[in-house]
């Protein structure tokens, strides 16, 4: 068969490249006539051109058969693997922000609108930045094994400690930054405790104003206002008892008028009272231990649960829920991670 005619009988490319290494290839037949014509004067003068001029010929033949091959393979291509894009996409799981790292967000929104700035710290401290320097005496309950989660000894006979608050947070910022001072302190915690209300990691974020004219009259402002915007209403009573903590003199625990509605609650209403943070004027012995001159530096702190906050607010009735990584239960308390919180839209 001649080579048009075998060149005109294929239909594939893989069948298009065989028969192009079986013509063209170092071992083809063309190059192989083209060899003996050169071997042999006579034929090197009377036949090599018109050998030249069929491989030239045959060069563009192939050249058309390979476009011809290629536009169908690409017209079967386009029939077979057609998307009709009438049909709806295909459902896929969307991932959702967890309502203890949405209140995160909402806290750190509210509190940036007042001037303050986020501080963090390790999750394993030291005794001096746990309980010395915010003037725990030494055998109070915090420092005992059954409250708190301690290291082993290390070789100096130092004992680390899974951080009981966020409050070495502040010591850090007060050792290495000269007042004024505005920060909050979110982070998790660590205490030795399981129930329905509490877990051994939880979530807290503290608050820490130092200056020289801090007092109590704008620690009450700055915590009315906090409620006030966490759970968008204006209508917020609150009352201020006297309480003990050994980093804050004078001390307060600050509740909030509020009724319950449905698994939630609704503060600004109701005739009930609920216990929301601790705070206080900053003890002057952790100002002095800080490096600073109490007679001359003041300020308040507080500190809440930020879990408990979230139960609160989002209804949730066990913060052991919190973190069993149940995904139905992340997908009913869950938010969307492109709604991000803002007082100008509401935070939630």
């Amino acid at each position: 068969m001649q080579i048009s005619d075998r060149l005109e009988s294929i239909d594939t490319l893989s069948e298009f490249q065989d028969l192009k290494v079986a013509i063209f290839g170092k071992k083809g037949e063309l190059n192989a006539k083209l060899r003996e014509a050169g071997r042999d004067p006579v034929k090197r003068v009377n036949y090599s051109p018109l050998l030249n001029e069929l491989k030239l010929q045959l060069t563009q033949r192939f050249a058309r058969k390979l476009e011809t091959l290629e536009s169908a393979a690409m017209d079967a291509a386009l029939a077979s693997e057609t998307v009709d894009v009438t049909l709806p996409v295909r459902p896929q799981r969307q991932g959702s922000l967890h309502p203890i790292t949405q209140v995160m967000e909402e806290l750190a929104v509210i509190f940036a609108d007042m001037g303050f700035a986020v501080a963090e710290g390790p999750d394993v401290e030291d005794d001096f930045h746990n309980f010395t320097a915010l003037n725990f005496p030494e055998g109070h309950p915090a420092r005992d094994t059954q409250d708190t989660f301690f290291m082993k000894p290390d070789a100096e006979g130092m004992r680390k400690v899974l951080r009981t608050h966020t409050s070495p947070v502040q010591i850090r910022t007060l050792l290495k930054q000269k007042p004024p001072i505005r920060i909050i302190a979110p982070g998790r915690v660590y205490r030795c405790d399981w129930d329905q209300t509490h877990t051994p990691m939880f979530h807290q974020v503290e608050g820490l104003v130092i200056d020289k004219e801090a007092n109590m009259g704008h620690l009450k402002g700055v915590l009315l206002d906090f409620i006030s915007a966490f759970f968008e209403t204006d209508q917020v009573e609150a009352r201020f008892r006297p309480h003990h903590f050994p980093f804050t003199e004078p001390s307060a625990e600050m509740d909030v008028k509020y009724e319950r509605v449905g698994a939630g609650v609704k503060v600004g209403s109701g005739n009930q009272w609920m216990e929301i943070l601790g705070c206080g004027m900053v003890h002057p012995n952790v100002i002095r231990n800080c490096g600073l001159d109490p007679d001359e530096y003041q300020g308040f702190a507080w500190g809440m649960g930020v879990d408990r906050l979230a139960m609160l607010k989002y209804g949730a009735p066990d913060l052991r829920d919190f973190f069993n990584s149940d995904v139905r239960w992340l997908a009913h308390y869950g938010f969307s991670p492109l709604l991000q919180a803002n007082l100008a839209t509401g935070l939630s």
